[in-house]
């Protein structure tokens, strides 16, 4: 079951935009989706496990871990932020010390017996990053360091942070913000010249330099390939060179010999495939690799070992050798220089014998676990894995099988004794088993130990209760939210009075903006007395720029505003993160939403008069007039209050109901004899002075000389006070119709 674990950059530098109009993070987010999709081409795929850590301070950058599902994994994705620094080093050990939670656990570093490369938790960290400068709290760092204390319990019986089945990749984004012109040629991705380049070859991976999104693409095929289930081994040459060969695989003299030269293939760093059982999809394997050191029963501790084991080759020639029925473990070669310079001497039936300094009994000496070998086909270099010291042991297993026909005579059972003390103890139990499925069980004792003291092995258990603890703690925290910022904490680097504490702080600062000339000799820069910036409106959010790229390209020059009206305004009650105008800019999501307005509205006051009809508020405009309570008549008046109201004469008696309206003629449209009237609109909320005459205004008598040119002034404002209906104005005179001269109108 590979373990995928996406470590994202979320400093503040990912908002930075590429010539395709998308920021860094966003490109982040895409290519973990296009990896989603090109791995689940795979069959084999069906049992990834997928991570995602960022760069945020722990535990929250943990956003999705062992019981996370991919549903959450994808939700947490989707909802990252770039904000904060490049907290490099601190999210690598976060991310290994996630993947090594439940190793000590399940015991399959087996720390003090041998290592198994068939019991593996294969793992492949893809970090994304823009390969800009390393950042921390306290300073900008010029090389890469991981924390070196860690809070995972066991974790000082390894050197390195990582484990040997746990590779390290690095896709570092290099595009422009403008478009350059496309001459890139398909081929191998260089590796980047950031700091993590190094981290990546040191755990068996590499970095890709990715400059435009087709690298990117290409990138992202490559890795997919790279998802497979293997260890990571040293492998160094011991001894000279083998004798040169010919282009016909045997030996030329003539070829000068490069010992004393170092060549590519003297030392690799590769990886070993460990196939998978077809039928079971688990690995099956029998024999471990030696560790760099004896096990001693009286050790109360255990040295710590490395996290790749050191595999050295004698380059001189051997037969392989095998017997029926013993079993051996055979692993394929990654391609190296070492493989190349193998295969290139064309010699399928030679073998070169692989050791582990310090696995002996005695420090200075080693015997062979195996052998280098290439196919037969010669198309690629596999590693035997054999029982420990095997020249020895198969002669003695042919002579027990093929002429003692397993009744062993005494000379034999001496020679196998001294085998078994010169064999590491962890190699006994795995040679017990290969002896019972040859048809020899008795041959080993049962009451022969593993050579760990009892304090080792408490130790140990000790430690595997230790890291369950720890692994529930971690399995809970993961997904938490960090607490938001309520203000702008400052530290406190002096004890004298701080330039904001001064009396002549608005002289200070109009002595800054050059207003006034500035008295350098009163004022220290330095000294900064510490206090946290108050936000007194709780609904403003705080803006704690810290870095440039925080702001968003388009709101610079604003910001930059917002910050020099801040500085010049000394009242605490002006300072906050956002001006007046916007304050005011909500998004169009929020328009309209105007009963959350009314909700955040202190309660109003009583009404003075009762009585008085109350304002509705309406939606969009709360000073609206309710349509009920205001009749408006087409020609010359309207009515307030409503209609079955009226309010009666002092002496007038009063009827059981209210008489209806009586719809009032236009003065224009009444007899000659009638003189014409002008109704006074009142559009107030005071009293209306009622006639005796069915509720109309008392008409103004005028003079019957300007009766037309006051009829058109009338027709006039009541086309500026009715504009929602349309007037038909008909002029009628008692005397003939007179056209109005072109003059008289113009003066209206």
């Amino acid at each position: 079951m590979p373990i995928l674990l996406f470590l994202i950059d979320t400093s503040a530098s990912m908002n930075q935009r590429t010539y395709l109009g998308t920021t860094y993070l966003d490109i982040a987010k895409g290519a973990v989706e296009i990896f989603m999709k090109l791995r689940a081409r795979d069959p084999a795929s069906r049992g990834d496990r997928y991570m995602l850590v960022t760069f945020d301070d722990p535990p929250y950058g943990v956003k999705a871990g062992w019981k996370e599902n991919h549903a959450t994994f994808m939700s947490e994705l989707k909802n990252l932020q770039a904000s904060g620094l490049t907290t490099l080093g601190n999210a690598l050990r976060a991310a290994f010390d996630l993947l090594n939670l439940n190793r000590l656990v399940s015991g399959i570093d087996n720390y003090g017996q041998g290592r198994n490369p068939f019991f593996l938790e294969p793992s492949v960290i893809i970090t994304i990053t823009d390969g800009n400068k390393l950042t921390h709290s306290s300073g900008v760092p010029d090389e890469l360091h991981l924390p070196l204390n860690s809070p995972l319990p066991g974790s000082e019986l390894t050197k390195e942070p990582f484990r040997w089945d746990q590779r390290l990749f690095a896709l570092v984004l290099r595009l422009p913000g403008a478009a350059v012109p496309d001459s890139e040629q398909l081929g191998s991705v260089p590796s980047d010249e950031s700091a993590i380049t190094q981290m990546c070859e040191v755990t068996g991976g590499r970095s890709y330099c990715v400059r435009t999104q087709r690298m990117l693409n290409q990138c992202l095929e490559s890795l997919v390939q790279k998802v497979l289930s293997g260890v990571v081994i040293n492998f160094e040459k011991t001894g000279p060179d083998p004798p040169p060969v010919g282009e016909d695989g045997l030996v030329d003299p003539a070829r000068p010999l490069s010992s004393f030269s170092p060549q590519p293939w003297h030392s690799c760093h590769k990886l070993i495939y460990v196939r998978p059982n077809p039928k079971t999809g688990v690995p099956v394997g029998h024999w471990p690799i030696p560790e760099s050191f004896w096990p001693d029963q009286n050790s109360p501790t255990l040295p710590p070992r490395s996290a790749h084991p050191v595999v050295r080759f004698s380059c001189v020639d051997c037969e392989p050798m095998v017997i029926d029925k013993l079993p051996f473990d055979k692993y394929e070669l990654e391609p190296s220089p070492l493989t190349q310079y193998i295969l290139e001497r064309k010699s399928p039936h030679m073998c070169w014998q692989v050791f582990v300094n310090c696995s002996g009994k005695h420090s200075d000496v080693a015997q062979p676990f195996g052998y280098l070998k290439a196919s037969t086909t010669l198309t690629c270099v596999n590693l035997f894995v054999m029982p420990y010291n095997y020249p020895v042991l198969l002669p003695l297993l042919d002579d027990l099988f093929k002429v003692h026909k397993l009744k062993p005579n005494l000379k034999w059972r001496q020679a196998f004794e001294i085998y078994l003390k010169s064999m590491p103890p962890y190699f006994l139990p795995p040679l017990k088993k290969a002896l019972r499925m040859m048809g020899a069980p008795n041959l080993i004792s049962d009451n022969m130990d593993c050579g760990l003291s009892y304090s080792v092995i408490s130790y140990l258990k000790k430690l595997s209760q230790q890291a369950k603890i720890e692994s529930d703690r971690m399995i809970v925290s993961v997904g938490k939210k960090p607490p938001q910022e309520t203000g702008i904490k400052v530290k406190n680097h002096s004890s004298t009075l701080s330039l904001a504490h001064r009396r002549d702080f608005k002289q200070l600062l109009q002595g800054i903006t050059g207003e006034v000339p500035l008295r350098l000799n009163d004022v220290n820069f330095k000294e900064f007395a510490g206090f946290q910036i108050a936000l007194l409106n709780k609904d403003v959010k705080p803006q704690a720029y810290r870095n440039a790229y925080d702001i968003p390209r388009q709101n610079l020059l604003d910001q930059v505003t917002r910050m020099r009206s801040n500085l010049l305004k000394t009242t605490q009650k002006l300072i906050r993160g956002q001006d007046e105008d916007y304050l005011h800019s909500i998004p169009v999501g929020q328009m309209g939403n105007y009963q959350e307005y009314l909700k955040m509205m202190p309660s109003p006051l009583r009404e003075i008069d009762p009585d008085q009809p109350k304002r509705l508020h309406t939606f969009g405009n709360p000073f609206k007039q309710d349509k009920k309570g205001m009749m408006i008549d087409e020609a010359d008046e309207f009515v307030t209050g409503p209609q079955n109201k009226k309010r009666a004469n002092p002496g007038e008696p009063s009827s059981g109901s209210a008489p209806k309206r009586r719809r009032s003629m236009s003065p224009l449209l009444r007899r000659p004899q009638t003189p014409p009237i002008i109704t006074n609109h009142v559009l107030g909320k005071g009293p209306t002075v009622v006639s005796n005459q069915h509720g109309l205004i008392k008409p103004i008598p005028l003079h019957k000389g300007d009766d037309i040119k006051l009829c058109c002034l009338c027709a006039v404002r009541l086309l500026n006070v009715t504009f929602h209906s349309t007037v038909f104005i008909i002029i009628i005179a008692a005397k003939p119709l007179n056209i109005m001269r072109s003059a008289d109108l113009r003066r209206m």
